[in-house]
C-alpha cells in the first residue's frame, strides 16, 4: 500500500523534532554543542560513503554555495541545539520559525506580506511572556540566531539544489557543518563519548537528518510544494506535543495561543506566496519565479 505524501511530509516532521526532543538527553554527557556536533558528522560520514560525490567537478561557484550552505546548517543546528537546552521545544521551535517567516516576506516583495513574521512575533511573545520575569535570555537570543540560520537555509538549500542533482550536495554541506562547529564541540563530544552514546548518537544521526530528507524528497514527488509548505508550518505544534510528551514540558494556555498564532502565520505566509505565484504573466513581474516559502 502506497503511503500518502502527507503522511510522509508529517512523518519527517515528527523525525526532526523526535530528534530535537531526543538529543537533550545526551547534553549532560556532551553538552549541546557536542551533541551537535557528534549529530552532524555521523550523519554526514553515513552520507559521504554512500553518495561519494566528485568534489573535483562541482564549478566553484557552485561549491561556494555549498560550502556557505553547510555553514548556515552547522550553526543553525548548534544554535537550536542550545536554545532547547534552556527553553522548551516548542517555544524554541516557534521562535526559530520566524526565519522562514521573514524569508517569505522578503520574498513576496509586498508591505502587507510583514504582517505573518509580525503576527508570528506576537504568537512568540504570547510563548516567552516576558513580562514574568521567568524568560532564558541565553535560550532566547540562541533561538533567533536558530531563526537566522533556518532563513539562510532555506534560500541557499534552493540555490544549491537547483545546481547540484542526488544528495550530494547535502553530504558535502553537512561536511562543512560539522567542521565549522568542531571548535564548539568536538572536544565535549570525544571527552564524553561512552559506547553507549555512540550508538545512541548513531540512532539520532539517522532520524535527522538521513530519514526526514528521504521522507521529504519523496513526499515532494507526489504533492504539490504548495501544500508541502503549509504542512510544514504546523512543526511548532508538533514540537510542542513532543515537548509535553517526551520532556514534559506543559504549555500554558498562552502560551498554547501562540502557538497558534505561529502556525496560523506559517499557513498564512504560503498561502499567500501560492496565490501570487498563480497571478497572470505580467501582472507584476517582480513576482515572476517567485519561489515558495518553504523549498
Amino acid at each position: 500500500m502506497k503511503i500518502p505524501a502527507p503522511a510522509l511530509a508529517v512523518s519527517a516532521m515528527l523525525a526532526i523534532q523526535l530528534g530535537a526532543a531526543l538529543s537533550t538527553h545526551l547534553f549532560d554527557a556532551l553538552t549541546p554543542a557536542g551533541a551537535a556536533w557528534l549529530r552532524l558528522s555521523i550523519a554526514a560520514a553515513l552520507l559521504m560513503a554512500i553518495t561519494r560525490p566528485a568534489i573535483r567537478s562541482i564549478p566553484r561557484r557552485t561549491l561556494l554555495s555549498t560550502v556557505l550552505l553547510g555553514t548556515a546548517t552547522g550553526l543553525m543546528t548548534l544554535m537550536f541545539m542550545e536554545a532547547i537546552a534552556r527553553i522548551p521545544l516548542g517555544t524554541a521551535v516557534a521562535i526559530e520559525f520566524l526565519g522562514p517567516l521573514g524569508v517569505a516576506a522578503i520574498r513576496s516583495h509586498r508591505r502587507l506580506a510583514l504582517i505573518w513574521p509580525a503576527l508570528g512575533l506576537v504568537g512568540v511573545v504570547g510563548l516567552t511572556q516576558p513580562w514574568l520575569g521567568e524568560l532564558d535570555v541565553a535560550g532566547l537570543l540562541f533561538a533567533l540566531a536558530a531563526a537566522v540560520g533556518w532563513g539562510s537555509y532555506i534560500m541557499l538549500t534552493h540555490r544549491v539544489g537547483s545546481q547540484l542533482d542526488g544528495f550530494g550536495g547535502l553530504a558535502i554541506s553537512l561536511s562543512v557543518g560539522a567542521v565549522v562547529i568542531a571548535p564548539f564541540g568536538i572536544a565535549n563530544a570525544v571527552g564524553g563519548l561512552t559506547p553507549t552514546l555512540a550508538v545512541q548518537s548513531l540512532g539520532l544521526a539517522i532520524l535527522v537528518p538521513l530519514l526526514p530528507f528521504t521522507l521529504e524528497l519523496l513526499a515532494l514527488r507526489r504533492m504539490p510544494i504548495a501544500a508541502f509548505g503549509t504542512l510544514m508550518a504546523l512543526e511548532p505544534g508538533i514540537a510542542t506535543v513532543l515537548g509535553l510528551a517526551i520532556l514534559t514540558q506543559i504549555p500554558n494556555p498562552l502560551q498554547i495561543a501562540g502557538i497558534v498564532l505561529v502556525i496560523s502565520a506559517g499557513i498564512g505566509a504560503q498561502q499567500a506566496n501560492t496565490s501570487m505565484e498563480r497571478q497572470p504573466p505580467g501582472k507584476n513581474s517582480r513576482n515572476e519565479g517567485l519561489e515558495p516559502l518553504f523549498p
